[in-house]
């Protein structure tokens, strides 16, 4: 009897410890988040908050960096908040946690709409203004989209192919998400433009989970399973990296075609040594910059355009160096 008393005892105080250590992190949060709201009464105008779907992202540093160009501009207490590595739970909780901070207002993904939209009405419920960035939530009551046109930008990645291939084309797609609709949108506009070329066949489809490992883990897969495989088309940011990875340790014979997104620095290199053929560029400053500003604005009562796309471009080798705009403080581009 004294030993199951023991035993109750024991289980009881290890489950109060795991809870005061699971509250006393979730408090650490909450209270950033507080404390920043408390700041911003003294010093900034607004406290927004930019949550991406990866903090370690590249191309989310790159959006980050526009954000708080912005709101250095626009004297905005802005915090950079979410999951350190793709998780969906971690990032609509986040979101909850902001909403629960009582922020002024939220710029982050819509990346799968039915789960986003209750948190972006409770968000509006409670006076917060919500800018998607990146990928939609069309339907949801968020007021503004900032970001590439996704379905656009895959179109012309396959008019890219189409333009600078010849003969038989067998293309492996690898893609960030499976389940996220802006890599949807942008493998559905890349299926659009090369339907009807019948010299060019979609492979298979295989899910980086957006990072650089798992796009070299998913080329190698499709040049495995696909032995007349040709060409590859990646459709986020690691995903050309992880592509040409996998080529170098697969030692084929073939030229492959590979077709990229985004131009972080490795993808430009790549695209520089003639591994990479083609790049789709987006501009992750501008929607970090543009979604700051847009913020402001709807918090001064003014009405917004409720899509704002951001310019979306195919560059090659012949198109590099990059031309590097230098843009002042304060100049919104």
């Amino acid at each position: 009897m004294k030993l199951s008393k023991w035993i109750g005892m024991s289980a009881f105080l290890t489950f109060c410890a795991v809870s005061v250590i699971f509250l006393t992190l979730l408090g650490q949060d909450l209270f950033k988040i507080e404390s920043a709201s408390d700041k911003t009464e003294s010093t900034y105008q607004y406290h927004f908050v930019l949550i991406p779907e990866e903090l370690d992202n590249e191309y989310w540093q790159l959006v980050q960096k526009g954000a708080a160009d912005a709101a250095d501009v626009h004297h905005v207490y802005l915090e950079y908040l979410g999951p350190k590595q793709a998780d969906v739970d971690d990032h609509l909780k986040t979101i909850d946690m902001a909403i629960a901070g009582h922020v002024d207002g939220i710029m982050t993904q819509g990346l799968d709409a039915k789960k986003y939209k209750p948190l972006f009405q409770k968000a509006r419920e409670k006076g917060i203004d919500v800018v998607t960035v990146d990928t939609d939530a069309e339907g949801s009551k968020r007021q503004v989209y900032v970001g590439t046109d996704n379905y656009y930008s895959g179109f012309i990645a396959g008019q890219a192919l189409i333009a600078d291939t010849k003969g038989e084309q067998y293309v492996g797609i690898v893609t960030g998400r499976l389940d996220a609709i802006h890599q949807k949108l942008r493998v559905k506009g890349f299926r659009d433009a090369v339907s009807a070329e019948k010299r060019i066949h979609i492979a298979g489809i295989e899910e980086s989970a957006i990072t650089k490992s798992g796009a070299s883990g998913a080329a190698y897969k499709l040049l495995n399973d696909h032995a007349k495989l040709t060409a590859f088309y990646g459709t986020s940011a690691l995903d050309g990296a992880g592509i040409i990875q996998a080529i170098a340790q697969y030692r084929s014979t073939t030229d492959f075609y590979v077709l990229a997104f985004d131009t972080l620095p490795d993808t430009i290199q790549a695209l520089d040594d003639g591994t990479i053929d083609a790049v789709v560029v987006q501009h992750p400053y501008e929607m970090g910059y543009q979604a700051v500003a847009s913020l402001v604005r709807l918090q001064k009562g003014e009405k917004e355009e409720p899509l704002q796309y951001t310019g979306t471009s195919v560059i090659r080798r012949g198109d590099l160096p990059l031309q590097q705009t230098d843009r002042k403080q304060g100049v919104q581009p």
